[in-house]
């Protein structure tokens, strides 16, 4: 039978693409968004105005190895420049090493409720995506090594994560490392780092330092307030880096992104700022939603994640909140059907989820 159009290799077609939090609500001009856990103050003065001078070089080609922002990552993390490895985004990192390590018959492994842009890519390099159980909504190092088998190429970790907002500590890390096949690769996520105030939570960067199979990951999406210009990094072993940068694409950290960036870690105001408006603002909207009757958890990151009674009244608060002009996100597509997560935003914004919770927890039956 002659085809009519070209075809997509196998699988393509059954990958769930990925559907970010919504921006608009029809008829509300401006909605106050709190669906993607971006930055509540923005980004950093100096930024935008690094952003303004990469202008006068967009005719350039950006430094293919983003040389003065490697040494600026290096400098402030105290990593070795020759580890970091930098994409659009840390989304681009995990398809690299899905791409790198990934081929049709291997799987990763990784949390019931982790983050989607692992799965995706692993699904487009014809791999099998293993979710483990996470009891209370955690990552448990015995349920992940459960699904570790000899086709097991890489597991993947956010910690903290996204949407559940809990967190592993460093011994369970360490522990779970200890137990895995010294071939397979361990990634942790910590886009959600900076906002940590939690005595059990550490990075993993001095773990990985003297490992050649793990890989942490950073994003300045989140507390430097950039993810419009799509810009994070990984910390690689340099096994890992040297086989990366066959594939990855030579110009993939745009320009304006990588000077805006080298900026933005400059700000410690801002990056202080930012953080403060996290700690101070979400044992506060923990506290005020839980009064209000609905079951809200510890976590951390710059979000609450708020549970209702199912999944069809978390459905119905989510349209609430929308005739209040206010956009949060059901995390249905996380297997977590029964909740919102809302974004730590403005301090007027925090008060008007609260007040429009309020208001719907008053026509609850």
């Amino acid at each position: 039978m002659t085809k009519t159009v070209p075809a997509p290799k196998a699988g393509i077609l059954d990958i769930a693409p990925y559907v970010g939090g919504k921006s608009k609500i029809e008829g509300v001009a401006e909605p106050i968004k709190l669906s993607s856990n971006e930055n509540a103050l923005g980004c950093s003065a100096l930024a935008i105005e690094a952003y303004e001078k990469a202008r006068e070089k967009l005719f350039r080609y950006p430094d293919g190895h983003a040389a003065p922002l490697r040494a600026a990552v290096a400098e402030y993390h105290g990593l070795e420049p020759e580890r970091l490895v930098f994409g659009n985004g840390s989304d681009e990192v995990f398809a690299l090493l899905n791409q790198v390590y990934l081929e049709a018959g291997d799987n990763i492994v990784t949390g019931e409720h982790g983050f989607l842009a692992y799965r995706i890519s692993a699904l487009a390099c014809q791999a099998e995506v293993k979710l483990a159980e996470e009891p209370d909504q955690r990552i448990s190092i015995d349920k992940l090594l459960e699904l570790v088998d000899d086709r097991t190429k890489i597991v993947y970790i956010s910690n903290p994560a996204n949407p559940t907002g809990t967190w592993n500590t460093p011994e369970e890390i360490a522990d779970l490392r200890a137990r895995l096949d010294p071939s397979i690769l361990l990634c942790i996520d910590e886009a959600y780092a900076e906002f940590v105030d939690e005595p059990t939570w550490e990075t993993a960067f001095p773990m990985a330092r003297g490992l050649n199979n793990m890989v942490v990951t950073r994003t300045f999406s989140k507390i430097h307030g950039l993810a419009g210009l799509r810009i994070g990094f990984g910390y690689c072993p340099v096994e890992v880096i040297a086989a990366i940068d066959r594939i990855r694409l030579p110009f993939n950290a745009n320009l304006p992104a990588q000077y805006a960036a080298v900026a933005a870690l400059q700000d410690k105001v801002h990056i202080e700022a930012s953080r403060q408006q996290v700690l101070n603002w979400q044992p506060r909207m923990r506290q005020a939603i839980a009064g209000l009757g609905f079951d809200i958890r510890k976590g951390t990151g710059n979000f609450v994640l708020v549970y209702f009674r199912d999944a069809e009244e978390a459905a119905r608060a989510n349209e609430f909140l929308m005739t209040q002009g206010l956009i949060v996100r059901h995390v249905a597509n996380y297997g977590l059907p029964q909740c919102l997560r809302i974004t730590i935003g403005k301090d007027e914004e925090n008060q008007a989820v609260i007040e429009a919770l309020g208001k719907f927890a008053a026509q609850r039956q």
